[in-house]
């Protein structure tokens, strides 16, 4: 019923799309300010920074599904692939695609040969919880996300402050 594979520049206006359907989802559409030609740079340009699978229809051949990922080296556990965005659309969730397309991201990590994978789920988005927990994930309190725009540093680094 799906194919799960990897990602080409092909691909990019559906991922976008579903992108964009995840930043209303998770209530923060505005959020959004990446573009399909940055992602074709970043991802296909001399010095790709992530990579992604898709979920594919087999029937229609449409992209219902994405699992973005990259690479981070943790001080106390070495290479781990962090997966930024996982989505599966509305109307497919719960038929076995994103199923698929998880467990294409633990072979990833896997032949990538990281010490494990790491991920972010919302705290209100109990649907994804219970879905992780069956994998036995981790499920961590106590940490606090930080993040810095790129006009907030230059403005600061400008300042002196």
């Amino acid at each position: 019923m799906y194919v799960i594979r990897r990602g080409t520049k092909a691909d990019l206006l559906a991922v976008f799309e579903l992108i964009r359907e995840l930043a209303l989802y998770e209530k923060a559409p505005e959020q959004v300010t990446n573009t399909v030609a940055m992602m074709e740079e970043d991802g296909f340009g001399p010095h790709p920074v992530y990579g992604f699978f898709v979920a594919v229809k087999e029937e229609s051949g449409e992209i219902i599904g994405t699992a973005i990922y990259y690479y981070r080296y943790s001080t106390w556990k070495g290479k781990r692939l962090y997966l930024e965005d996982y989505i599966v659309t509305a109307a497919e969730r719960g038929k076995g695609a994103g199923k698929k397309l998880f467990e294409r991201v633990m072979e990833q990590s896997l032949e990538d040969n990281c010490t494990g994978m790491m991920w972010q789920v919302l705290d209100w988005n109990e649907p994804a919880i219970q879905f992780y927990k069956k994998y036995a994930a981790s499920i961590e309190d106590g940490w606090l996300n930080c993040h810095l725009q790129a006009t907030e540093i230059q403005q600061m680094l400008h300042t002196g402050e």
